[in-house]
């Protein structure tokens, strides 16, 4: 389930469970249950089929078998084969299995736009001119 060493404790939300509001984790997290609100990790969280995530979660890895609904920021996404996420989602990189789903929006985090020069800038604030053959042709 787990593929690295645990270095401190594991939360368990267990199936029947249902947490509203603001949690904040330090170790792994292991969802069985549901969990609405704002979610904040410092390390990685796992949904497992039955589980449920619905609000806005900023982890370093998220694992979805179950669903996870709303506002995402991670390094590492992984929808497994019966896993469902829908909404917007910003990580590094996301693996989806056959199956899996994912509905909404991917933005990536390391997409840097260049700074407009100040060229660029003045060429962007000039009004356009419109000729008069343009107009008459229209």
């Amino acid at each position: 389930m787990f593929n690295r060493k645990r270095s401190g404790g594991l939360t368990f939300i267990a199936q029947g469970s249902k947490l509203t509001g603001e949690s904040e984790f330090s170790a792994e997290a292991l969802v069985s249950g549901e969990l609405y609100g704002y979610i904040q990790s410092t390390s990685s969280i796992t949904i497992e089929q039955d589980g449920l995530i619905d609000g806005v979660l900023n982890c370093q890895e998220l694992r979805v078998s179950g669903t996870f609904r709303g506002k995402l920021n991670c390094n590492k996404l992984n929808i497994t084969s019966t896993g469902v996420v829908d909404g917007e989602v910003t990580c590094q990189s996301m693996e989806i299995f056959e199956g899996g789903q994912f509905i909404g929006m991917r933005i990536r985090d390391d997409i840097a736009f260049l700074p407009a020069s100040s060229k660029d800038k003045q060429e962007a604030a000039k009004p356009v001119q419109i000729e008069e053959a343009q107009l008459s042709a229209n």
